[in-house]
């Protein structure tokens, strides 16, 4: 029946339409506040999420798909070539040594995503800092003796010591994003990594974030960064931005993108 209405549609009303269906979905609004586009939101049911995610990343894990990403599987592993490169160029100056804290990494999308590469080195541990039930999960179904889960920065650097910090694709869903790098900069990591992470093209903006059903149905406020202000950020913090890179097509108003970052004092020794 969807075929047969289709074939009835002209050619021009049915890009028409989907344009209108696109538009309904990604970022929409300029708010004043992060509480302001809090309220517009609809949320998401967590546990929901989860549960896709865990379904979608156990399949990845058994052979049965290549990568997850948001819970959607893919049957070829989608990489991030700069991330990739910024772990191997961490790898070689710390001489065969990649300790990597991926801060909101999910059940371990980034670590399965170039699992390939990392099983080709000596030392390696990843450890994730998540939601209490994303690592009660992740400790349940995926941890084993180089992917590990932690309730909490603190924990992680005891036990692992890292010398790689990631953030890909989460501190644009922090309320206060240059708080918690404050906090996290105290532990003065050698190494920041940092992928798919939304950029205004003007200002800096907040937004609401539609969710298109396919994935999950939600909404919830987004930071879209001005990127020479994040790039003074760590410039401060005497971090020397060694790359920056694009992780996904451009939007009309954003672009995402990505950077490799070295502690100043680290280099040349």
């Amino acid at each position: 029946m969807k075929n047969l209405v289709k074939s009835l549609i002209p050619p021009i009303a049915l890009k028409v339409l989907q344009k209108i269906r696109l538009y309904r979905y990604g970022w929409k609004g300029d708010y004043v506040t992060w509480q302001d586009a809090e309220n517009d939101s609809i949320g998401y049911d967590s546990e929901k999420i989860l549960q896709k995610v865990k379904t979608s990343m156990l399949k990845v894990k058994n052979g049965e798909a290549a990568y997850e990403r948001d819970g959607v599987i893919f049957d070829k592993i989608q990489y991030s070539w700069p991330l990739l490169s910024g772990l191997m160029f961490a790898c070689s100056v710390e001489k065969g040594a990649l300790k990597v804290l991926d801060f909101g990494g999910s059940l371990g999308t980034s670590y399965y995503q170039n699992k390939f590469f990392l099983d080709k080195l000596d030392d390696v541990s990843w450890s994730v800092v998540e939601q209490k039930n994303f690592v009660d999960t992740g400790k349940k179904y995926f941890e084993d003796d180089k992917l590990k889960f932690f309730y909490d920065v603190n924990e992680c650097i005891r036990q692992e010591n890292p010398n790689v910090l990631l953030l890909s694709s989460v501190l644009m869903y922090i309320e206060k994003p240059y708080e918690l790098l404050d906090t996290l900069l105290e532990y003065d990591f050698k190494y920041i990594l940092i992928d798919k992470t939304q950029f205004s093209k003007s200002n800096e903006r907040i937004t609401l974030q539609i969710v298109p059903p396919s994935i999950y149905k939600g909404s919830y406020p987004c930071r879209s960064f001005k990127e020479a202000t994040l790039m003074e950020y760590f410039i401060k913090h005497q971090y020397s931005i060694l790359e920056d890179f694009h992780s996904y097509d451009d939007h009309d108003e954003y672009e995402f993108k990505g950077m490799i970052l070295e502690k100043v004092n680290n280099q040349n020794v």
